[in-house]
């Protein structure tokens, strides 16, 4: 079931973003990692729109929208490859007309995804608080 996010979901969301983003993005550096997590709780989860993918009071994915842009999309990485993702894509995509999402060059499994999805690359830059080359990538509705 994808629902709106709810303040006790925090923990099970942090837990999904860290686990998936250490298989995700094994290139990035623990400090940069860490403060990404105290922004995830201060900043991003408070300041977006998130909805949640779960299955009997378990989170196993996540998306967080901030106006059309795609903040965040994350899966348990034990449930990859199922489906998840392409569902929450699949509803949020019905309130906007193009999604944008940025995605670090390196993570290998965000770029597939996007790409099976039909998401274009329209920008490369360099990342400057991790020194990583990031994809902004667009999809029209």
């Amino acid at each position: 079931m994808i629902r709106k996010h709810r303040d006790q979901d925090l923990d099970q969301i942090i837990k999904v973003w860290l686990e998936s983003s250490r298989l995700a993005h094994p290139f990035l550096n623990s400090d940069f990692v860490e403060k990404v997590k105290s922004d995830m709780v201060h900043i991003y989860i408070p300041n977006s729109e998130t909805w949640v993918y779960e299955v009997d009071n378990l989170i196993l994915g996540f998306i967080s929208m901030q106006d059309n842009e795609i903040g965040g999309l994350f899966v348990q990485p034990s449930h990859l490859s199922k489906g998840i993702g392409t569902k929450l894509v699949n509803f949020i995509r019905k309130e906007h007309s193009i999604l944008e999402v940025e995605v670090f060059e390196k993570n290998i499994i965000g770029r597939t995804f996007y790409r099976k999805y039909g998401f274009e690359r329209v920008k490369k830059y360099i990342h400057k608080e991790s020194a990583n080359a990031v994809l902004r990538l667009r999809l029209k509705c």
